[in-house]
C-alpha cells in the first residue's frame, strides 16, 4: 500500500511543471511528509500527556496544524472540500504563509536536538516547488494516508524512502553524491564495529545513510531497555551537511529509521578550523563519503594544516582530528588520495600514517558509485599509533558494475571475514610501512599475489605442435588401414 502512495505522488509531480527530476521528486515529498510526521508526533504526545493528566503545548500553531490547512475533515472523516483549499488559494498559502512561519523557527533556537532547530533549518532553506495547487493537493490527500505511529509502519517507509534516495542516486551526477551504497557502509560498520555509549559521527552526511545503518546495527545487538534506547537517540549519532536538499533528506530518512530530532546540524563541516576542535568535539566512531573533486576557496583552506583545493583531502584532515584516542573511523575516498604526488597528498599520507594505525585498504571496482567515473578505496583506521603494517583487499565481484549489477551485501561477505585475521591471498595482501619509500609514502595499489598468466606462445611453437599432431593423426589412420 506505502509503495503505490509513493509511486503516486512521484506520479502527480511528473505532471508538474516545477518539479524537473528525481532530486525534485525526492526534496518535495520530503517536506510534506515531515509536515505529516510533524502532526502524528505532536497528536501522540498529546494524547501521552491527555492520558497523564497533563497539558501539551503544540509546538506549531493551531493555523498551521496538518488538519487544519492540509486535510481538514467533516464529521465522517472525509476531506472537507468545502472548507479545503485548493488552486491558487493552497499554492499561495504555503509559500506566502506556511513556509515563512516554519522558515521562523530558525530565530527560536541553535540547539539541534530539538524539533524546533530541525523545521526552522528545513524550511529556511527549501522552496515548494510543486506549482499546480490542483496537484499539490493531490499530493496531501496521499501523504494523508501514511501512518508514522507505529514501528512497523516506519521501518516500512524508510525503506521505501531508502528506495527513492536509490533512485535518486541512480538519476546521475548530481543525485549520486547523496548515495553511498548500503553494502559497502553494512561492512565498513561490520569492520569498525560501534558499541553502546560510543559516539558516531558522519561530517558529510549527505542522506544520513551511514547513521541509519549504524543506528539498525547498534539497535540490533544492544538489550532492549529505556535508557539504551535514549542513549541511541539522542546520545550516539551525530552529523553535519552543507547542502541544503541533502539536509532535508538526511532528517527524513534518520526520522523514519526511528530517530524522533537527530542530531544533523546545517553547516558547512569545512567552515570550522581544526585548530579549534577540542576533545568535547571527538568522537569514537567516524563514518563517511566525503564529496569527490570539490574545490574549496583559499580562505576555507586556512581552517587547516595542510593546504589544498581538494575537498576530500581537507575532510579527512577534519576526521582524524574529529576522532577521539583509540577511535576508529572507515573514510570512502578517491583512490588518487593513494598516489598523488603533489605535497598537499603526500603531507596528508604522512599526516595519516604517523597519527593513526592505517590497518586496512579497501579497493572498490569500477562502476561501484553510479554515475561518478572515479575509482575509489576504503581507508580503516584507528587514532593513537603510527601504522606499521596494512592489509589492502581488492574486490572483485566478478562481473562489471553499475546500475544494472549493483554492489550487494554478498560482494562483501568475504571481504568482512578475512579482514579479521588480515591472510595473503589472491585478493588480499600486506603491505610494511618500512618498505614503502619514506619520501612520497605512496600507497599504491599494487597486488603482489595475481596468479601469473601463463605466457602465450610463440607462431612457431604453435606451427610445431599442428605439425606434431598432424603426424599422429595420420600415423593412427595407417593403423586402422592396416586392421582392416
Amino acid at each position: 500500500m506505502f509503495e503505490q502512495t509513493f509511486k503516486n505522488i512521484d506520479d502527480v509531480l511528473y505532471k508538474d511543471s516545477g518539479a524537473d527530476s528525481e532530486l525534485d521528486y525526492i526534496g518535495q515529498t520530503s517536506w510534506v511528509m515531515f509536515l505529516r510526521y510533524l502532526d502524528e508526533l505532536e497528536q501522540a504526545k498529546a494524547d501521552e500527556a491527555e492520558l497523564e493528566g497533563n497539558d501539551y503545548s503544540h509546538i506549531i500553531e493551531e493555523k498551521f496544524h496538518w488538519a487544519n490547512w492540509a486535510m481538514p475533515k467533516d464529521t465522517e472523516g472525509n476531506l472537507d472540500h468545502h472548507v479545503a483549499m485548493t488552486g491558487t488559494d493552497l499554492v499561495e498559502f504555503v509559500d506566502g504563509e506556511l513556509f515563512p512561519y516554519l522558515a521562523g523557527f530558525k530565530a527560536k533556537t541553535d540547539d539541534p536536538q530539538t524539533l524546533e532547530y530541525k523545521i526552522g533549518e528545513i524550511f529556511s532553506e527549501l522552496d515548494n516547488k510543486i506549482k499546480s495547487g490542483y496537484n499539490l493537493r493531490e499530493i496531501l490527500e496521499y501523504a494523508d494516508t501514511l501512518p508514522f505511529r507505529s514501528s512497523k509502519d516506519k521501518h516500512e517507509l524508510s525503506h521505501l524512502y531508502e528506495t527513492k534516495i536509490n533512485n535518486m542516486g541512480n538519476a546521475g551526477r548530481n543525485g549520486g553524491q547523496y548515495y553511498t551504497p548500503r553494502p559497502l557502509i553494512r561492512a565498513m560498520i561490520a569492520v569498525t564495529d560501534p558499541q553502546m555509549d560510543e559516539t558516531v559521527y558522519d561530517g558529510a552526511a549527505g542522506s544520513c545513510g551511514f547513521l541509519c545503518e549504524a543506528y539498525e546495527y547498534m539497535y540490533q545487538r544492544m538489550e532492549k531497555n529505556t535508557e539504551n534506547l535514549e542513549t541511541l537517540q539522542l546520545k550516539t549519532f551525530y552529523g553535519k551537511e552543507k547542502k541544503n536538499l541533502a539536509y532535508v533528506i538526511g532528517i527524513m530518512n534518520m526520522i523514519l529509521h526511528g530517530i524522533e530530532a537527530p542530531n544533523i546540524i546545517h553547516t558547512n563541516t569545512l567552515g570550522e578550523s581544526i585548530r579549534d576542535i577540542q576533545e568535547k568535539d571527538r568522537y569514537n566512531v567516524i563514518l563517511a563519503n566525503p564529496p569527490f573533486g570539490g574545490k574549496e576557496r583559499p580562505e576555507v583552506q586556512q581552517n587547516f594544516d595542510i593546504k589544498t583545493g581538494e575537498t576530500a583531502f581537507l575532510f579527512m584532515q577534519h576526521f582524524i582530528k574529529s576522532l577521539k584516542a583509540g577511535g576508529r573511523a572507515a573514510i570512502v575516498i578517491k583512490n588518487t588520495v593513494l598516489s598523488n604526488t603533489d605535497n598537499a597528498s603526500v603531507a596528508l599520507r604522512k599526516l595519516l600514517l604517523e597519527s593513526c594505525q592505517l590497518h586496512t585498504i579497501l579497493d572498490m571496482p569500477g562502476g561501484t558509485f553510479t554515475g561518478a567515473g572515479v575509482k575509489t578505496v576504503t581507508l580503516f583506521f584507528q587514532k593513537g599509533e603510527p601504522t606499521k603494517k596494512i592489509w589492502y583487499y581488492q574486490l572483485n565481484p566478478g562481473r562489471n558494475m553499475g546500475k544494472t549489477n549493483p554492489l550487494n551485501d554478498k560482494d562483501m561477505k568475504e571481504f568482512i571475514e578475512l579482514q579479521k585475521t588480515k591472510p595473503e591471498s589472491e585478493k588480499s595482501w600486506n603491505l610494511k610501512l618500512a618498505d614503502i619509500d619514506q619520501t612520497t609514502y605512496d600507497l599504491s595499489v599494487k597486488n603482489p599475489n595475481i596468479p601469473e598468466e601463463a605466457p602465450l606462445r610463440s607462431p612457431e611453437d604453435i606451427l610445431a605442435e599442428m605439425q606434431n599432431l598432424d603426424g599422429k593423426t595420420a600415423a593412427l589412420l595407417n593403423s586402422i588401414k592396416e586392421l582392416v
